[in-house]
Formats: structure tokens, sequence, C-alpha cells
């Protein structure tokens, strides 16, 4: 069943925005509602659509609102919107909202849905029309939930440019607290132990803190709110990962160097199990350094000489000498194409290793 609109958008942030602005570039017209008068302007200034008026009746109301409001905001879209009107919410945890509205009259016209998208960023400035294409988005419906609802929601999906995940609530926040919600709340505390480091200690942080600890640089409120939403899926990932701790420290304690290697290699096979580029299997590759002048043009250089090699460029990453105002580029390529790579860019003037 293909989306007509209008779609009314429930919260004009970050997430909420840049659906607005997606939903705007597939052609359908957009209603913007936000208790926020600023983001409202913002929004609508940037064409993600126009404010409410009297006697519109959406064919989807999209809610987007913090975690704790989501449940009041989807009983008043169930309680405003026409008789007809499909609601959804894009909030990071499913089972929550569905209980909040379970009592409702019109809940077969609510299907929750979780798009696995984002960024530390937050409010409508950050917003993109592209911030979905190719993503994950999950499309959880209740027991209650009729299938043109179910239909709806996934025209939504398709307009975003997103790709369709069908789970159940249950499953959806198992799903989440182990590749999300756990993920950054260790990231947070792993943080944590930064925040009182001797000066001379964070001189040597490298790439790999900084990788470790990127997700929380998110917003503590919200996060508290997605978190503290999923509490029960999350304390059983985490109580996992107390007793991975646990092995740990017994393994240093008995310096029990098999122990460790074991909890180790575990953790290896865990990277091999996330899905690799497009979705599939997780690719074999090899990394090639690339040392680049930080100023502008250089990485444009760097990747225009990488492709007059005809090696493709798996994945790449950027580090920093804190001694020189240069960039350590790590290039990502296919098993056994890092030489052609690395002989190519050496004869185009770069420094760089394997």
């Amino acid at each position: 069943m293909p989306l007509n609109g209008p779609v009314e958008i429930v919260g004009a942030g970050l997430i909420g925005t840049s659906i607005a602005l997606a939903c705007r570039r597939a052609g359908l017209e957009v209603i913007l509602t936000d208790t926020e008068a600023r983001h409202l302007r913002t929004a609508s200034g940037l064409g993600a659509g126009r404010l409410r008026e009297p006697g519109d009746v959406p064919e989807l109301v999209v809610v987007a609102v913090p975690p704790d409001h989501l449940g009041a905001a989807i009983r008043e879209a169930l309680d405003t919107a026409g008789p007809t009107t499909v609601v959804t919410d894009v909030g990071s945890v499913k089972q929550a909202p569905l209980d909040a509205v379970s009592d409702h009259p019109a809940v077969s016209r609510y299907v929750g849905s979780h798009p696995m998208a984002g960024s530390e960023q937050s409010g409508p400035l950050a917003a993109s029309a592209t911030l979905f294409d190719g993503r994950p988005w999950a499309v959880v419906a209740g027991p209650s939930a009729i299938p043109d609802a179910v239909h709806v929601v996934e025209s939504l999906v398709e307009a975003c440019g997103a790709l369709t995940v069908r789970l159940g609530p249950g499953d959806h926040d198992k799903a989440v607290a182990r590749t999300s919600h756990v993920p950054h709340l260790v990231a947070s505390v792993i943080a944590g132990t930064l925040a009182g480091a001797a000066p001379g200690h964070l001189a040597l942080s490298g790439q790999g803190v900084r990788d470790v600890t990127r997700i929380a640089g998110g917003d503590p409120g919200l996060y508290s709110q997605i978190i503290g939403g999923n509490a029960g899926a999350v304390a059983e990932v985490l109580a996992q990962v107390r007793q991975r701790i646990d092995l740990a420290l017994d393994a240093l304690g008995s310096e029990d160097r098999v122990g460790l290697e074991s909890l180790l290699v575990h953790g290896l096979s865990g990277t091999r199990a996330i899905p690799g580029k497009h979705g599939g299997a997780p690719q074999a590759t090899e990394t090639v350094w690339v040392q680049v002048p930080d100023h502008p043009g250089e990485l444009a250089r760097l990747f225009g000489d990488a492709g007059r090699s005809s090696v493709n460029i798996e994945d790449v990453r950027i580090d920093h000498d804190p001694g020189r105002p240069v960039g350590l580029v790590e290039l990502d390529v296919a098993e056994g194409s890092a030489g052609t790579l690395l002989e190519a860019l050496d004869s185009m003037g770069w420094t760089a290793h394997r």
C-alpha cells in the first residue's frame, strides 16, 4: 500500500526533521508539530514541512519525541488524528510504548518502528534527508495491529530510503540492548575512567580509546531515558558483561594467561559475527597506513590517487599524530590488494606502509 500523505511529524528534532526531509524528498506533504517553537521555525525553514492547520487529517502520524513521553504522545495522536490515521513512533524501545497504549480503543492503528540511524548531534539543524538511506528500520507491530497499518509504516520506511526489518517488541528490545544500549553504557563507563586521569597519561591516547568511547558523547539525558526504558533487556546483557569482567579479573589475579587469551579469543569471535559490508559476511581485509598533511584538499587527493590504483577502499579511519601536523589514514582493502595499493601510492609520493 503506497503512502500518499500527508505525514505529520510530532517532534522536530534530529530524527523527526530527518524523516520530514526524507518524506519531502519523496514528494509527500509534511505537517510539523512540536512544543518547541524554535524547532518548528528551524525545521520549516529547512523545507521539512509546514505547521499544522485546523482541519488537517494526516494519513500517518510519526511520533518522534523523547522516550519518557512516547506513550502519552502516541495516545494523543490516536485520540486526535482521523479515524483511519495510522500512528507510528521512532523510539529506541518498543515494548514500553506498546504497553502504554495497549488499552486504547484505536490501538489497531498503532505500529511501532525504529530507524537504526542517528548521530551524537541533536536538533533539527543536524537533520538530513539522507540519514536513513540504506539503513535498517525495524517495523514492530503489536498483536492488535491491522495489516493496512503495518503496510503504511513500511511505506514510510521505503519513502525514507531505508530497509524494513520486521521484529516483535520483545525481540527488538533484546536486539538493541545487545547492539546499542549496552555498548553505549559500557563506552560511557570506560570514558568515565578517563575523566580523572593524569594529563601525561592522556597524552598517550590513540585511535583505540577514541573508537571505544566515541558513542559516549551522546546526550546523557536522552540516553538515560533510552537505556532506562529498556532496563530488563539491558540488565540481562550487562550481567553477561559483568561475568566476563569477573573472569578477566580472576585471570589477571592468578596470572592465568590461558584464561586471559580465551577471553580475548571470545571477543574476537564477536567482532567476526558483526555483519560485513552491505550486510554480507565479514570480508578479510588488509590495512595500508598513509601519512596525510593536515590541510584542505589532501584527503581528496589521497582518495583520487587510491582510485587510480584500481584497488577498492573497503573502509577508512583517521588518527592524528600529536607531535606533527599530519593525520594517519588507515585504508582497509580486500585481502591480497594491499601490495598493489602501497606500490601505487609510493609512486605518487605518499608516505605509506603496511
